[in-house]
């Protein structure tokens, strides 16, 4: 897998920028990722104060091996370009990635693409280093999200935003990441998921589910969060603490799939270029090259998630 596909984000955790609080709560957290928020969770007047927190933050360190992120405002607001100016060129060396919310074209994805590279270009970075993710969070902005998902080299990430996307669809409801009222067949939401998803994948990009917004609700948020990684979806944002162990295993897979994945790959392996064989047994199941495909999916998953393999039971690894 590429370097971008190995990051887990199973858990990607919102945090306001301008709240050292909850920054320094944020850094022992079991989350794969975050995001330091200068957007929807920082008021108007607090902007600028916002963008010297991050900066802070990221430079502090003692984030271990969390994805770092900010995400920045929107291009239709007069802040997005010194959000990129200041952050990265203030922590650049500290930062991951930057989250571009509401992305309606994929000229947005280019504009940010050329920022970074002559920012990074004047600072002495690694050119092309720091990622983007793209939040896709309207009607326009999933009618065009191939193109979006294609824009540039450096995205790694969609995003869904579920509640800016059912205010822009005039959606009767106000709870997000639940069937609006009326709606008792299917699910309302599959065909913008599964939008967002094919689009990522055909780009070699991860796909983020966003936040459920009653947080202490954990088993709602879990029948939410069950609904996207069942597509294949990578992860999920994630607003409180006590979400995060919920998402952190919904969307890794559970230890006896990730061991059979593993036995599917050993023995597959061993078929080809031992035995020279295109097929193969395992157990009572016929492996062939779409199943190693398959499996490398699961295995990817649990490897990105730290996963180990378990002793061997009673299936054991024959052909």
């Amino acid at each position: 897998m590429s370097a971008v596909a190995s990051r887990s984000r199973r858990s990607v955790l919102a945090v306001p920028a301008s709240n050292p609080r909850f920054v320094e709560k944020a850094r022992g957290l079991e989350v794969d990722a975050f995001f330091l928020d200068l957007e929807d969770a920082v008021a108007p007047g607090e902007k600028a104060a916002a963008r010297a927190g991050a900066v802070d933050a990221l430079n502090a360190g003692g984030w271990g091996a969390k994805v770092r992120t900010v995400r920045v405002n929107d291009l239709q607001t007069p802040w997005t370009y010194r959000d990129v100016i200041e952050v990265v060129e203030g922590a650049g060396a500290e930062l991951d990635c930057l989250v571009l919310p509401k992305v309606t074209g994929p000229d947005h994805v280019r504009w940010l693409d050329t920022l970074l590279t002559q920012i990074e270009a004047a600072n002495g970075l690694a050119p092309g280093r720091i990622g983007i993710e793209a939040q896709i969070e309207d009607a326009g902005g999933l009618a065009r999200v191939d193109e979006i998902a294609a824009a540039s080299p450096r995205l790694e990430t969609l995003v869904y935003g579920p509640a800016d996307f059912m205010a822009s669809l005039n959606m009767r409801t106000l709870v997000v990441g639940e069937q609006p009222p009326g709606y008792d067949v299917g699910d309302a939401y599959h065909y913008v998921y599964m939008r967002i998803l094919v689009a990522a994948r055909a780009n070699g990009l991860q796909a983020i589910d966003g936040p459920y917004l009653q947080v202490r609700d954990v088993e709602a948020f879990r029948r939410s969060a069950g609904r996207t990684a069942a597509l294949g979806f990578d992860g999920k944002w994630v607003l409180h603490p006590l979400q995060v162990d919920a998402a952190n295993e919904v969307y890794a897979p559970s230890q006896e799939d990730y061991d059979h994945a593993e036995r599917i790959l050993d023995a597959y392996e061993h078929a080809t270029t031992v035995e020279r064989r295109g097929a193969v047994m395992l157990g009572e199941e016929m492996l062939d090259e779409a199943s190693r495909k398959m499996a490398l999916v699961v295995a990817g998953k649990g490897r990105a998630a730290g996963m180990r393999r378990a002793p061997e039971g009673p299936e054991g690894g024959g052909t």
